[in-house]
């Protein structure tokens, strides 16, 4: 487990849910691994009730598999959940940049253009979780340039629920040059 993962300042629950999906993201946490709430109620200094909200969170997220009487495991994808949801991802993206070229102001695009060089900036020093983190928000504000709230809604649900598979996806660097 990571050294010093205590909980400051956000929300509550914003913090215990971001903490937990960066677990999972960084693989702390592994798919298909029992999550020992007693643990991680410790580590991150919170009690029960703000750590089981935030495990449903992330249930919805498609993260965990909350089991009653059971507890939670780390969701684990197939290679076929994946191939579906990236495929059905890539088109939805396609039609949030199309949208957000018709629909967005300058000002929005451009701020959109100044979080892909900050993400590229990460990518430059090879600094992985932050440049994934503001991949991950490239994508959703993409998603709201388009003004399409369906569309909006199942970018980020999918989204959600390939966050680690995006995130080990760039631990090769020939992979996350490709991206």
């Amino acid at each position: 487990m990571t050294a010093n993962i205590a909980i400051t300042n956000r929300s509550l629950h914003d913090q215990v849910v971001s903490r937990v999906r960066d677990l999972i993201i960084e693989g702390v946490l592994e798919p298909g691994s029992r999550i020992d709430e007693a643990r991680l109620i410790e580590e991150l200094e919170v009690s029960r009730t703000p750590f089981r909200e935030a495990l449903r969170t992330l249930a919805a997220e498609g993260l965990v598999i909350v089991r009653p009487s059971k507890g939670s495991i780390v969701r684990k994808l197939t290679r076929e959940d994946v191939f579906s949801m990236l495929e059905v991802l890539a088109h939805l993206e396609r039609l949030a940049g199309e949208l957000a070229c018709a629909r967005a102001g300058d000002e929005q695009i451009q701020a959109l253009v100044d979080l892909h060089q900050r993400m590229m900036e990460c990518y430059r020093q090879r600094d992985r979780l932050p440049y994934y983190k503001l991949n991950q928000e490239f994508h959703s504000r993409l998603a709201e340039l388009s003004k399409n709230t369906t569309l909006q809604d199942m970018q980020a649900n999918i989204q959600a629920r390939l966050k680690r598979i995006r995130y080990i996806g760039n631990q090769k660097p020939e992979s996350w040059a490709g991206a």
